[in-house]
């Protein structure tokens, strides 16, 4: 599933993909920064996938956010 890379770099780990077509990334930060979407974008093109459900259970209420690639 993920894409052959000549020098591949560390391994990523996706915390959910559901029905092989939306990664869900999980994370408890007091706020989604851009790094987070950076990474979830990566993440994206690695695995080959289009949407990603970015849900953020740190804030005082839950957020969320749909990334498409």
């Amino acid at each position: 599933m993920l894409k052959d890379l000549p020098n591949p770099i560390g391994t990523p780990r996706a915390d959910f993909i559901v029905e092989d077509k939306i990664m869900v990334g999980l994370k408890a930060v007091i706020q989604l920064e851009d790094n987070h979407f950076a990474q979830a974008l990566n993440y994206l093109k690695v695995y080959q996938l289009e949407v990603e459900l970015l849900i953020n259970f740190g804030s005082k209420s839950l957020t969320f956010k749909r990334l498409v690639r």
